[in-house]
Formats: C-alpha cells, sequence, structure tokens
C-alpha cells in the first residue's frame, strides 16, 4: 500500500489569517511530518498536503479546528513516494490570486454542480463550458467542448471574460478547474458581472475523476496537478506526463522523443528560450540532483518555508 496520504483542501471563509496562525499551523504540520503547502488569507485557506496516514489526518483535525473551517472538505490520493519536498506556510492576500478587489466568494458564487450531474448540465446547448485554468493546464486535457481561455495566470481571466462576455452576453456558463477553488472565484467574479446562470464543478476535475465511470466521462486527456506526480487520469490513477526541469510545462511521452528535449534541461516548449549559459546551470543541477539519487539523498533537502 502507498506510505503516503495526500490532502488537496480550499475553503472560502472569514479567516484571522496572521503570523500566530501561521506559526500554529506551521508547528502542527512539522509535529505530524506532512509536507506540501498551505496559503492563508482573510478570504480562507487553501493548500495540498501530505504526510503518513495517520498524521495527515491529525492536520486535518487541526484545520477543521479552525472558526469556520468545521466543514472544510478535502480530496484524497495517495503516493508511494513523497510528493512534496518542504512545508510551506504563506500569508497571502488571497488564497488564489484574481486581482480583483471586492469579490465575495463566500456569498456571492455560483451554483454547484456535483459530478454526477455535470454531464447533463455541459452538454445541453444553451450552456457554455469554461475552464478557468491556465494554458499549459488545459494543454494535456479538458472537457469535451469546453472554451480554453488561453490565460498564461488567473489574473488574466476577468479581462478575457470581459471580452467573452461582450461576443456572447446571453449565455449560461458552467465553469470548471483542478479542485474547485479558481472556478468557484471565478463565478463569483462573473455574478458581479452581472451573469446570473453561472455554474461550476463541486470538487473540481479530481473530484470528477475520481467518482465518474471512466465508460461515462466526458473528461479528454489527463489532468495536470502542482506536485511530483505532475498528472493524473480517471480514478486519480498516475498520469504519464513529466515535467521538463528548465520550464516546468508538462510533457507528454512523445515530447520525450524530441530532438529537443534534453534531460534535465530543456523542452519542445523552451529550448528556444533558454541561453547557453541557463542549459549549462540546469545541467549542472541536473547532474547533482543524479549524484544525490545515486547515494539515496535528496538534492533538495526537507527545510519549511513559512513567509
Amino acid at each position: 500500500m502507498p506510505r503516503y496520504l495526500i490532502a488537496a483542501l480550499y475553503k472560502f471563509v472569514p479567516l484571522d489569517a496572521g503570523p500566530a496562525l501561521q506559526a500554529r499551523l506551521k508547528s502542527l504540520c512539522t509535529e505530524n511530518d506532512v509536507t506540501g503547502t498551505l496559503l492563508l488569507a482573510r478570504e480562507g485557506i487553501n493548500g495540498t498536503i501530505a504526510g503518513p496516514e495517520d498524521g495527515l489526518r491529525t492536520v486535518l483535525e487541526g484545520l477543521r479546528a479552525l472558526p469556520g473551517c468545521a466543514g472544510l472538505e478535502h480530496k484524497e490520493s495517495w503516493a508511494d513516494e513523497q510528493p512534496f519536498l518542504r512545508l510551506k506556510v504563506r500569508l497571502k492576500r488571497e488564497i488564489v490570486t484574481m486581482g480583483v478587489p471586492d469579490i465575495d466568494p463566500v456569498d456571492g458564487v455560483g451554483t454547484y454542480v456535483e459530478p454526477d450531474a455535470w454531464n447533463d448540465l455541459i452538454r445541453a446547448p444553451d450552456v457554455v463550458t469554461i475552464d478557468t485554468r491556465n494554458d499549459y493546464e488545459v494543454r494535456i486535457g479538458q472537457f469535451d467542448g469546453a472554451v480554453n481561455p488561453h490565460t498564461a495566470s488567473f489574473r488574466d481571466f476577468p479581462d478575457w471574460f470581459r471580452q467573452f462576455r461582450a461576443e456572447r452576453p446571453n449565455t449560461r456558463i458552467a465553469m470548471y478547474c483542478t479542485g474547485g477553488i479558481r472556478c468557484e472565484k471565478a463565478t463569483a467574479f462573473v455574478k458581479a458581472q452581472g451573469i446570473d446562470e453561472v455554474f461550476h464543478l463541486k470538487g473540481g476535475i479530481l473530484k470528477y475523476l475520481e467518482t465518474v465511470d471512466p465508460a461515462d466521462s466526458l473528461w479528454q486527456g489527463e489532468c495536470f496537478v502542482f506536485d511530483r506526480r505532475i498528472a493524473v487520469g480517471h480514478g486519480l490513477a498516475q498520469g504519464t506526463h513529466d515535467t521538463c526541469h528548465g520550464c516546468r510545462e508538462p510533457l507528454a511521452p512523445e515530447d520525450l522523443k524530441s530532438p529537443l528535449y534534453v534531460d534535465g534541461v530543456s523542452c519542445p516548449h523552451c529550448h528556444d528560450a533558454r541561453s547557453q549559459e541557463q542549459q549549462a546551470r540546469y545541467a549542472e543541477r541536473h547532474r547533482q540532483e543524479q549524484m544525490a539519487e545515486t547515494r539515496g539523498e535528496r538534492h533538495v533537502g526537507r527545510r519549511t518555508d513559512a513567509e
């Protein structure tokens, strides 16, 4: 049985996010051998953490003990190796950065749609399905017929949507993202623009892949995840993608066969954008990582990071 339990979680809730809470959660995770990232802001909490099952569940109990967080939901998966090398507990202005002030992701969000009802919604002829993730994520998988905004970051979404709305003013909208947090905040933004019929996939792609039978699925490809697994498929099984150590883009098996792919250095997406000096630096880093692996060590040592 895999050794490490992974929990992806978030909740929009008014939170007293300051140094005291940051230190408290850092200690709780460290004491239970849990690593990963937790983001704290006045609008709530967001993160993905991993560790031994007992330790992780202790941390989840501690998070649910926070004011307003009793109903905190999380999505579970397993890994044979610890997917995170470090613990980061960070204070932020937003738990997912859109950069638009006065958005209310607590009371102003769209309508949740359970995974087992999602297919019927996005098949409706008067519904446009929008992927709120970044372009490199969409590239390796998306729902059949979904619109890709081709955004480089979530900050780009508001401007894209304003233009989209001008072209499609009377459309019912369904939105989704990896775990639900970006599309939940996006629906709050869209509703603030005066659109009422806005829906979002509860639990995101991960919950859909976990619960919907592959034979009934409208998902195509794999889902990018922000840890060392890179991508997952139906049942949250490990995907086939790797990652470029130069640009961090996800790489399909065919990318690894490209003459522009150099292990640990570059890939077809970044080869022409890297100087010889950068490529030499990446090659040296990769050499050191391989040497550490041969010795049974981690090249990046474990440390906590509470910024």
